[in-house]
């Protein structure tokens, strides 16, 4: 995937520089159109909009869960409490409850719709990130069900949640990454996040009489085990680090109701 996005950051350097040689021939001076991108901290509504349009397609996969949106911490200064968020268009300010835990639920707004509001936190940028927090009632603890993490990757590829790109990349990771192609793919890199820093995660599936049980491998933990101090600039992971994992939800041998079950470093305060 690194190697691909390499390979189109190098291709669009060369076709604008194309461009520009075109136009300083034609005695036209040089320029280089980049679409502006949001606050990584504001979120697009109508994109999250469309997430909720997804959840409501992609239903079987967590037939009993609710959706609900999830804010979470990016840098280790953030103060996560008394967040406060709102639906903001030209003309409009809708305020959006926010429980304890940072989770939320988001209204449906013709008119928010129509001015292509943003979702808009009063946090500086980069100091969060976002989720889709979809659970299904009555698991046990200290657990998670893979079909309600399919279908949080879906619904949050699709709402544009994910705050872990610099603006170049994150224009053109938009333009190549669509929530088949990362939650679909062993090479998509969808990150989840735990409760607690986690020292393993274990799968638990049950058919009849058979059970089969596998613990996950060390990369695929803590953002594959590779994030330089560099690297995690980029990665809504950096203040979570030893919260991360990636889940093998492209694996179809897991059925949707397996468990994924997780051991913490330390125990529940």
């Amino acid at each position: 995937m690194t190697r691909l996005l390499v390979r189109v950051v190098l291709g669009l350097a060369a076709l604008a520089g194309h461009q520009a040689a075109h136009a300083q021939a034609a005695g036209q001076p040089a320029t280089v159109k980049v679409q502006s991108t949001r606050d990584p901290v504001d979120k697009s509504y109508r994109k999250m909009i469309k997430g909720m349009e997804r959840f409501e397609r992609e239903r079987a996969l967590a037939p009993t869960a609710p959706l609900r949106f999830q804010l979470l911490p990016r840098l280790p200064t953030v103060d996560m409490t008394g967040i406060s968020l709102r639906i903001a268009g030209d003309t409009l300010s809708v305020p959006v409850e926010v429980a304890p835990d940072n989770s939320f639920v988001l209204p449906r707004n013709e008119q928010a719709l129509r001015e292509d509001a943003a979702v808009v936190a009063n946090r500086k940028t980069t100091s969060m990130t976002w989720r889709a927090q979809i659970i299904t009632p009555g698991l046990p603890a200290g657990t998670r069900r893979l079909g309600d993490m399919r279908l949080e990757c879906l619904v949050g590829v699709e709402a544009g949640l994910v705050s872990n790109s610099s603006p170049l990349f994150g224009w053109i990771a938009n333009a190549l990454t669509t929530p088949e192609q990362v939650c679909n793919s062993p090479n998509g890199n969808y990150l989840f996040f735990a409760e607690r820093p986690v020292f393993s995660v274990r799968l638990r599936a049950v058919n009849g009489a058979n059970e089969r049980v596998e613990t996950l491998p060390f990369n695929m933990l803590y953002a594959g085990g590779e994030q330089s101090k560099a690297d995690l600039l980029y990665c809504d992971c950096q203040v979570m680090l030893d919260r991360t994992f990636y889940a093998p939800i492209w694996d179809k041998s897991w059925p949707d109701d397996t468990l994924v079950e997780f051991e913490y470093m330390e125990d529940a305060p």
